[in-house]
């Protein structure tokens, strides 16, 4: 398809940077506000809901003793002659 000087006639003329860019309208403004609050509101409710299975805080807790969890003790090491 060839371009003629018509297909420009009436039109303003803009470099490519600013063709590609869009337009910031109030739709695509609502749309990352209810988008955000919707995220918002469902992280929300997956963490109050999740919550009721921990229990009180630091009950979850694991005592640790440092004795590397009950794993028996390594061999003796083997010198090793060349």
């Amino acid at each position: 398809m060839s371009f003629s000087s018509r297909d420009t006639e009436g039109r303003p003329a803009m470099n490519a940077t600013r063709a590609r860019q869009g337009r910031w309208g109030r739709q695509v403004f609502w749309v990352l506000v209810f988008g955000t609050l919707l995220a918002a509101l469902g992280m929300f409710a997956a963490w109050t809901w999740k919550s009721a299975d921990e229990g009180p805080p630091g009950s979850a807790q694991e005592s640790v003793d440092g004795r590397g969890y009950g794993a028996p003790e390594p061999p003796p090491p083997n010198p090793q002659s060349r």
